[in-house]
């Protein structure tokens, strides 16, 4: 499907609840698999979370013969079902993907995993998906690898360790990428009852004591996702001053490294208000305060896409930097911005890890902009019909994440049609 995004303007006000953390009910879906007396709370309504919840239904009711597992567009689901999987006593898997999914590399995962006893093998092409996995017991806990690459190969890690006899003993080697998501990792096992270290770049975590944890039972409600919050704090920032929205749930104090949305977006005239209930309200107060935005975003990647959006369109420069494996996620993140802002009529340098945008004062109207089968690039995009009336093409493709979001701005006054996609 195709979303016409007509040239709208924001009904100042309105409050949008938005699901958990995709992030945080991604780990913790598999921990409450490995401990059955965790109960979840406002978990995420998002494509990649219900690939997990499916998978690991699967696995409880068929018992006999080789499992098939499918996790479409889901790399956060590869991960760490591969890892979890590895551990699965006397259960054997098949798990594959999309076309796209078939080309995102997974070796340094599995050689990790193979380190620890894992028994892994290609089923296609080395070093990528589908796998084959068998599951069983391992007994080694010693284990090294790149910390360059992703860090959902760390968490994947992290998620088993409590669950081997012995723990587990990691070491990272290099600069370690997207330190915030592995923090939230080790939070949430401690969170459950999981003795962790994180020091320099060797991460301890503990066996853990499951018979006393599972005595009595475990509630934890799951915080709102702060990447999907950042299509908001975009709308406010290429809003009139004095627009202003309000989210829930969300907290001060977040497990979730997208939380640098507060400090970034002050810098583009948006001040972000925690209200009582845990509401986030987003006010404009401003124009932007810098007529050049830079910022490093290792720790928060996701947001990258979004930020160049609300620059283009504020008719800023910005610099991002820190943005390595955005070439390894759904699309090339930098290719296809590089892409889709110039289709607009602004002007972008790309590097390995790095954006630069020129600043411009006129956007292209009627773009039809081409998302990639990526979601984040339908959503960063879409703020700009605050500014002119743009064309998002396979529009459904936001379910990966956000599954409301064309609703809810339709709720908020940034109104469209769908219309099936011209061949």
């Amino acid at each position: 499907m195709t979303h016409h995004l007509l040239h709208s303007k924001l009904l100042t006000g309105k409050e949008i609840a938005i699901t958990g953390s995709k992030s945080e009910t991604n780990r913790l879906l598999l921990l409450q698999a490995l401990y059955p007396h965790i109960h979840l709370e406002n978990t995420s309504n998002s494509d990649d979370s219900e690939v997990i919840m499916q998978a690991l239904r699967k696995l409880m009711l068929e018992n006999q013969g080789q499992l098939f597992i499918d996790v479409h567009h889901a790399g956060t689901a590869m991960r760490f079902l591969t890892a979890f999987f590895a551990i699965q006593e006397g259960k054997e898997v098949l798990i594959t993907g999309s076309s796209r999914m078939q080309e995102r590399p997974i070796r340094i995962l599995v050689e990790a995993l193979r380190q620890l006893g894992a028994d892994i093998t290609y089923a296609d092409q080395d070093g990528f998906p589908p796998l084959r996995i068998k599951g069983k017991k391992l007994l080694q806990y010693k284990v090294s690898l790149p910390a360059h690459i992703s860090s959902q190969y760390i968490s994947a890690l992290l998620l088993i360790a409590p669950s081997l006899e012995n723990g587990l003993q990691l070491t990272l080697e290099g600069e370690i990428t997207s330190v915030p998501y592995i923090q939230m990792t080790l939070a949430l096992l401690n969170q459950i009852g999981v003795t962790t270290s994180f020091e320099g770049n060797h991460i301890a975590v503990a066996p853990f004591e499951v018979q006393s944890a599972m005595a009595t039972s475990q509630s934890i409600t799951v915080e709102s996702d702060w990447s999907s919050a950042s299509y908001w704090y975009s709308i406010i920032a290429l809003s009139e001053v004095g627009s202003q929205v309000t989210l829930t749930s969300y907290q001060a104090e977040s497990l979730q490294g997208d939380q640098i949305l507060v400090s970034l977006y002050e810098h583009l005239g948006v001040t972000t208000t925690f209200l009582p209930d845990f509401r986030l309200q987003l006010t404009k107060v401003s124009l932007p305060t810098t007529s050049h935005f830079e910022a490093h975003l290792m720790g928060a990647p996701d947001i990258a896409q979004t930020l160049a959006v609300s620059c283009f369109g504020l008719g800023i420069s910005c610099t991002l930097t820190g943005l390595h494996t955005l070439k390894i996620k759904e699309t090339d993140r930098l290719a296809a911005l590089q892409q889709e802002i110039s289709k607009l009529g602004g002007q972008i340098q790309t590097t390995e890890d790095a954006l630069f945008l020129v600043a411009s004062s006129h956007i292209h109207p009627n773009v039809a902009l081409a998302t990639y089968q990526d979601h984040r690039m339908a959503m960063a995009f879409a703020p700009l019909a605050l500014r002119v009336p743009l064309i998002i093409e396979d529009a459904e493709v936001v379910s990966k994440s956000y599954p409301t979001f064309w609703s809810d701005l339709a709720q908020a006054g940034i109104s469209g049609e769908m219309s099936e996609n011209k061949s």
